[in-house]
């Protein structure tokens, strides 16, 4: 949400000197209008503040309208898919159809981010946009060149069937934002207009409104949206889904008669003539892949991908490496670190005690492992949004802080509300007496005590529990922490599963704990209701693994999405980070600043990076003449 001085911000990349500004953020919901109230129609939408760009700008600033077109690009995804459906709860929906990652290539909203704002939309479908200062409304103008890949044009009665649609039969995160709009009604022969409910003072739904892809109402079998399916969904973007092998890749080919290719926010963009998404179950047969030419990217380091440091610096000596047909481009960061970890499902005991939970998050032995698997490459996360003026421990909580934090402030540790917490940190020997003694006075508190070699409850039980992995993802990590909860009688137990398994026994909440990496960005927002909200506790498919139920947290996300003007918001979101710090759902890991992305040499992208980071959307062939079967 914040609008920083660093939305102008850019970087020297270490790839080839090239310009490349700082970095990338996953957070697809954080977005509404302008802070001062507009009479007229407007060509933005900001969460804050004014767009930086004008009304009549030509193409983003981390876009190249000149970039040459054609081949075709191949991108290894983690997994398994079962289902071209990417919004509804059945099935393992396919990747790349609207994806902050690879692209919105078949499916697209009313309006397009631009990643070098903290959340600032612009015409995509939608020509215009009108919203009230109190955010009670929000209005499109319908562009009337927008088409479906069918060749039938986008209408207001598209727009809300699919709000409608999602409600019904997709994914819960769909419905609560159709719960919160009173209205929506066709105006004119172009516009549509969204009365939303003036109790709830969500100042982004907005935002989250004008991010949602529009669906063809024409085309769409209402009955059976829900089921999983392998037959392609008409959508307006540049590509139309041309094959599909379940479970191993699907190809996208470049509509030519794609109606946005001249919009501003499309204009170098989708530079390639085909895409080829393939899946991998395994990261070893996936690095394998690229050694070999059969795909053209592989990130390293980034919110959607976090590989072994070590491979990086010592596991680039393949022959396409050292010949020079492999490139190596690093990218700096500006964006909060994230919270990546492992969380506890509250949900089960004995992680429903808090106390337990602490102490467990202090026999993690961060420094041994990164000093020992990661010849020490990553900083340790301390915070939701570390690395960023979000980050409520590098400073106190202030008056306006201590106000919102006031009915709840017997559950926030008080090393977290002054600003003054970290996390356990321990010699890196994996011989600390101290770090081991600190952690045994937690258990004691939480009620638990050592008889013989195991580490007893009250209910005279000793302590298990189960860690449920991703095929070998994370493996090393846990079994270093296996080792370490040992020392105090703690079982863990790994349980190793495949990717439809895990993806599976996730959506349902059948887990002691996993591990999991929770993006940020400037702009937290609508995402953390999914994420951490009550009502999402208990929503089957919602990403509240953690399964908080806390109504300081509830209140928090309130306050985030009420804030006015950036101060306000500032406020509630380092409130709300010192909430979810005292509840102790996650052990942190770590993060690191830099973004790499090995991939083709003849791959290209543009000089100037974005404060989110490389754009893939945006990277072409320089050569133009790359083809696959």
């Amino acid at each position: 949400m914040a609008l920083f001085t660093a939305c102008n911000l850019f970087r020297r990349s270490k790839a080839v000197g090239t310009i490349c500004g700082a970095a990338f953020a996953l957070s697809l919901c954080s977005l509404v209008s302008t802070g001062t109230a507009q009479a007229a129609p407007s060509h933005a939408l900001a969460m804050h503040g004014e767009p930086a760009l004008p009304a009549d700008f030509e193409h983003f600033p981390y876009a190249n309208p000149a970039a040459p077109q054609g081949g075709m690009i191949t991108y290894g995804l983690p997994g398994t898919f079962n289902s071209v459906n990417p919004f509804i709860i059945q099935g393992d929906g396919v990747r790349g159809l609207n994806d902050l990652e690879v692209g919105m290539n078949v499916f697209e909203p009313l309006m397009a981010r631009s990643f070098d704002e903290p959340f600032t939309l612009y015409p995509l479908l939608a020509e215009t946009v009108e919203t009230d200062e109190e955010r009670t409304f929000v209005e499109f103008q319908i562009n009337p060149k927008a088409r479906f890949s069918d060749g039938e044009p986008v209408r207001p009665e598209d727009v809300i069937f699919t709000f409608d649609l999602l409600a019904e039969k997709a994914n819960p995160r769909y419905k609560r934002v159709r719960d919160k709009i009173a209205k929506m009604e066709k105006v004119g022969d172009r516009g549509v207009r969204f009365t939303l409910d003036p109790e709830l003072s969500d100042r982004e739904l907005p935002l989250i409104v004008a991010m949602t892809p529009v669906l063809p109402e024409h085309a769409i079998d209402r009955e059976n949206f829900d089921k999983s399916t392998l037959e392609p969904i008409t959508g307006t973007g540049p590509y139309i889904l041309t094959e599909v092998r379940p479970g191993e890749r699907i190809t996208l080919t470049k509509n030519p008669d794609y109606w946005g290719k001249d919009i501003p926010a499309k204009r170098g963009f989708d530079n390639y003539d085909r895409i080829r998404i393939v899946y991998f179950r395994d990261e070893t047969a996936r690095f394998e892949s690229f050694k070999k030419g059969e795909i053209d990217v592989q990130i390293e380091q980034s919110p959607f991908a976090n590989s072994d440091p070590a491979r990086w610096a010592r596991r680039y000596d393949f022959p396409r490496a050292t010949s020079g047909d492999v490139q190596k481009s690093t990218f700096e960061s500006a964006l909060p670190s994230g919270m990546r970890g492992v969380v506890f499902n509250t949900r089960r005991p004995p992680f429903d005690n808090p106390k337990l939970r602490r102490a467990i998050v202090n026999l993690f032995d961060f420094d041994w492992i990164n000093r020992n698997m990661f010849d020490n490459a990553y900083t340790r996360i301390g915070s939701y949004f570390d690395n960023s003026v979000l980050d409520s421990q590098a400073t106190p909580a202030d008056e306006a802080e201590k106000t919102l934090l006031q009915p709840f402030e017997d559950q926030i540790v008080p090393q977290i509300m002054a600003g003054e917490w970290t996390p356990p940190a321990s010699d890196g020997t994996g011989r600390d007496r101290n770090f081991v003694r600190n952690a045994m006075n937690l258990f004691k508190e939480a009620g638990y005590k050592l008889e013989g070699r195991q580490l007893v409850g009250p209910n005279g039980n000793p302590l298990a529990f189960e860690l449920m992995i991703n095929g070998s993802e994370g493996e090393m990590i846990a079994l270093a922490w296996q080792k370490t909860l040992a020392l105090l009688g703690v079982r863990l137990n790994l349980r190793k599963v495949d990717t439809a398994q895990y993806f599976e026994r996730r959506k349902r909440f059948d887990y002691d704990a996993i591990i999991h990496f929770y993006s940020s960005s400037l702009s937290p927002g609508q995402e953390q209701i999914g994420r951490w909200s009550s009502e999402a506790a208990e929503a089957e498919g919602s990403f509240n693994f953690a399964g908080a139920k806390d109504p300081a947290i509830d209140a928090m996300i309130e306050a985030m999405l009420g804030a006015k003007i950036e101060e306000d918001f500032q406020t509630a979101v380092r409130a709300y980070d010192r909430v979810l710090l005292s509840g102790f759902y996650v052990i942190p890991f770590y993060y690191m600043s830099e973004q790499r992305v090995a991939h083709d040499a003849d791959l290209a992208y543009p000089d100037y990076t974005p404060i989110y980071g490389f754009q893939l959307p945006t990277w072409w062939w320089q050569s133009a003449a790359k083809s696959g079967d």
